[in-house]
């Protein structure tokens, strides 16, 4: 059999890829051998709850709250409704290329095959540099909320006690890690529904005042807008546009990390099945926590109240937490302590989740030779143990919050993250259009996929383009006045990802791949053998209980 008829019935393995470059592909298209790489040991219960609540972390529980005071209550409702629908598009575009082809590189692999591999290098550096970033951003929101219980302790040791457990629990395998992530987003999102209970109960009246608010948070002076910078534009409209506009940037951040989902097929039994599943959960997830969330906070904190987390004039801890604030203005007692220690889990499962993305990207990048090889190395339990002690090395970066305050520090990770986070939004929109050329142009029907995307191909575009603007002028308030120290961390990410591009296309001279000769079968028959094995393994156990099949599909 030729190639080419190999390729139409997409049974090319590693072994026929190096006898043809006429379809751009290589060795590095093919997974290793599972012995030798990560495991398929994440379940699809556990896909499904750290779909629903892995991501959840500081940017909804406690960055909130500054896009509250910025924006209003309309503002903050408008805005997580606007960029939640941006995140949806760019979710069902990875799941579309991540149920066809569930590798284990990560989506920079999708860019490295169906774009450019100087376009996947760049993304793929750029992802690892987010999560070096985000990962110690977690850790320090979680010293800042124990803060809230006591300073006695100094913060640094908070910090290495957490750092050590997050490398632990990384080090234990992704057998170990599926299962705690799972009852820490099971927690999470137990939590966020009795939050959200708790907010509507207070709002109609259920307080220990018997207040009923309704809307009045709604009216003047708390809103329906922000005004933002009043001061330095002195001009209504324009500070209100501005309040609106920031509230973006925070939904921004907040989202970031939904694509996590993204890394997770590499190690997920049965992707194909389980993949789309927990992308159509992540609506849900959105509408839900995202957007009811901000909506039940705008009804019960004022935008003008003063404890919010803004800068660097917020109390330690929850008392930045838009929730503890709502317990605290209607004189309710002890909920604030039962609050900060499920926030304190939030940050933690979000840390954790964080190096655990960290460290799979950067086994992707070694596999396909853009990282060094000894990133590629695993242990017996398939964990890339040399890439978890690079992300955890970078994890002390936390120790910044000696000499400056927390909150300053949260600002400029949470700058640095925004950035990494939306550049690689728009990498994941731009590929997945690449992805559907491809296609198109060797006559392949979206309809046969395992997953196909609503809203296509009009939604990436869509998503791409939001997403540009925003980033693009996300750190507008830095010039007003102009801030040295916000202003980089709000853009270096840019300049970062056209080195990474430009610096690998002109050292290997690669070139934009054509649509028709884009490799989308290569490594396939492998994935599909593995799944296939997984499936009638499945069947071999027999016929499950009533209770088995619960708690599976919990």
């Amino acid at each position: 059999m030729s190639y080419d008829e190999k390729k139409q019935d997409g049974t090319v393995s590693s072994s026929d890829v190096v006898k043809d470059d006429r379809f751009y592909a290589n060795e590095a298209l093919v997974d290793p051998e599972e012995k030798e790489s990560l495991h398929r040991d994440l379940s699809a219960r556990q896909i499904s709850m750290i779909a629903l609540g892995g991501a959840i972390g500081t940017g909804l529980i406690i960055g909130s709250g500054t896009a509250l005071v910025r924006g209003g209550p309309l503002g903050i409702f408008l805005g997580y409704s606007f960029v939640g629908f941006v995140c949806y598009l760019v979710m069902v575009a990875l799941g579309e290329m991540s149920a066809y082809l569930p590798h284990k590189k990560g989506f920079p692999g999708y860019a490295t095959r169906f774009v450019d591999p100087a376009f996947g290098f760049a993304l793929g550096w750029n992802y690892v540099l987010k999560y070096l970033i985000v990962t110690p951003n977690n850790v320090n929101a979680a010293g800042v909320v124990i803060q809230y219980w006591t300073q006695k302790v100094h913060i640094a040791i908070w910090m290495v006690i957490f750092i050590a457990f997050i490398f632990f629990i990384n080090l234990l395998g992704v057998r170990v890690f599926g299962e705690l992530e799972f009852w820490f987003s099971s927690i999470k999102v137990i939590s966020l529904i009795g939050l959200l209970l708790m907010g509507i109960i207070i709002d109609l009246g259920g307080n220990p005042k018997h207040d009923r608010l309704g809307f009045r948070y709604w009216d003047h002076p708390y809103g329906p807008m922000g005004k933002y910078l009043q001061s330095q534009v002195h001009n209504d409209h324009l500070a209100i546009f501005l309040g609106f506009w920031s509230t973006l940037t925070n939904a921004l951040f907040a989202y970031i990390g939904t694509e996590l989902i993204g890394v997770t097929v590499g190690e997920a039994q049965a992707p194909r099945k389980n993949i789309p599943i927990a992308i159509r959960r992540t609506f849900f997830r959105i509408l839900v926590f995202y957007v009811g969330g901000v909506f039940v906070i705008s009804l019960i904190v004022p935008s003008t109240d003063q404890t919010l987390f803004v800068a660097n004039k917020s109390k330690a801890g929850a008392a930045a937490s838009p929730f503890v604030v709502a317990t605290t203005l209607v004189g309710i007692k002890v909920l604030n302590h039962i609050i900060n220690a499920a926030i304190l889990l939030f940050v933690l499962s979000a840390a954790n989740s964080d190096l655990y993305i960290g460290t799979r990207t950067l086994y992707g990048l070694a596999i396909q030779g853009q990282a060094p090889k000894v990133f590629a190395r695993v242990n017996r339990m398939g964990v890339p143990y040399a890439s978890l002690i690079l992300c955890t090395c970078f994890c002390f970066l936390v120790f910044l919050n000696v000499s400056s305050s927390s909150a300053k520090v949260f600002g400029w990770f949470v700058n640095l993250v925004s950035t990494f986070g939306a550049i690689t939004w728009m990498c994941i929109c731009y590929t997945h259009i690449r992805f559907m050329k491809a296609l198109k142009a060797q006559g392949l029907s979206r309809d046969a996929l395992p997953y196909k995307a609503p809203f296509q191909p009009w939604g990436s575009w869509f998503a791409l383009v939001a997403t540009a603007i925003i980033t693009l002028f996300k750190g507008f308030d830095t010039f007003i006045p102009f801030t040295q120290d916000t202003f980089v961390t709000s853009y270096i990410g840019l300049p970062a990802f056209l080195l990474f591009y430009v610096g690998y296309k002109v050292y290997y001279r690669t070139t934009l791949i054509p649509s028709d000769k884009v490799d989308l079968v290569t490594g396939k028959r492998e994935i599909d053998e593995e799944e296939e094995r997984f499936n009638q393994e499945q069947e071999a156990r027999g016929p499950r209980s009533r209770w088995q099949r619960i708690w599976e599909d919990l």
